[in-house]
């Protein structure tokens, strides 16, 4: 096996190409497709973090942008799959399945691209760049504990958000509301995000083997699309 490389020397890929895709996503699609309300969480919050990983004191800041770079080809990887009318993974399919579907709020469609593209995508993005950076997906190093402090950025991005697509559901019922709180309820970034580095540092444990690789895979590919499913439930008339 080759000796871990010094990730200090290996330059992180440039986070604007990721930006512009995203923004090219969201103007390429109507405000009220469920991709497009992801895809307005997802770059909001891209932005945020690419606006403070070089000022906030982590310790490894490469890291971070290699990370989301990586990351976010894998949710481009869907859209484009979808765009050439090839099947998406079971993780996405949800989303992209309800997209158009009428009675779903675009907090429900955020928070469902939300839980693919972390509770799935995130586990693979954390391998792959760990194995590009000759690093180790161990706790309690430089790249985890900025991976931890991501989460107080993520959670203001994410309060935000549904505080402005709350001024949407003015003068729906109160059951309806009480419905879709308690769908918003069952999402949070900062577990999710836990259980993605847990998640990777199993698939980590199983580079080795192929076979057993291959099936955690396909069971958390499952799993995720789900829960997806469950985000999904139409809650307005």
């Amino acid at each position: 096996m080759n000796a871990p490389q010094n990730p200090s020397v290996i330059p992180a890929a440039s986070i604007d190409p990721v930006l512009a895709r995203m923004r090219q996503i969201g103007a390429s699609l109507p405000t009220t497709d469920g991709v497009a309300c992801f895809n307005h969480l997802y770059l909001a919050v891209t932005e945020d973090v690419a606006g403070q990983v070089q000022d906030a004191g982590f310790e490894d800041p490469d890291f971070l942008s290699a990370l989301d770079v990586i990351f976010a080809g894998l949710y481009f990887q869907a859209v484009d799959a979808d765009h050439a009318h090839q099947p998406v993974g079971h993780a996405w399919a949800p989303l992209f399945d309800a997209r158009k579907r009428t009675g779903i709020a675009p907090i429900q469609f955020a928070l469902a691209g939300m839980n693919a593209h972390i509770n799935h995508d995130l586990v693979l993005a954390l391998v792959q760049t760990c194995q590009t950076r000759g690093l180790t997906l161990a706790s309690d190093t430089p790249q985890h504990r900025d991976y931890l402090r991501v989460n107080t950025i993520l959670d203001r991005v994410e309060q935000r958000i549904k505080a402005e697509y709350a001024t949407g559901l003015i003068g729906i019922a109160d059951q309806a509301l009480g419905r879709l709180d308690d769908v918003v309820a069952m999402w949070s970034v900062a577990r999710a995000r836990d259980a993605a580095w847990t998640h990777a540092q199993t698939l980590w444990a199983l580079r080795d083997e192929p076979v057993l690789r291959a099936g955690f895979l396909a069971t958390l590919d499952e799993m995720v699309g789900f829960a997806g499913r469950g985000l999904l439930v139409a809650v307005l008339e």
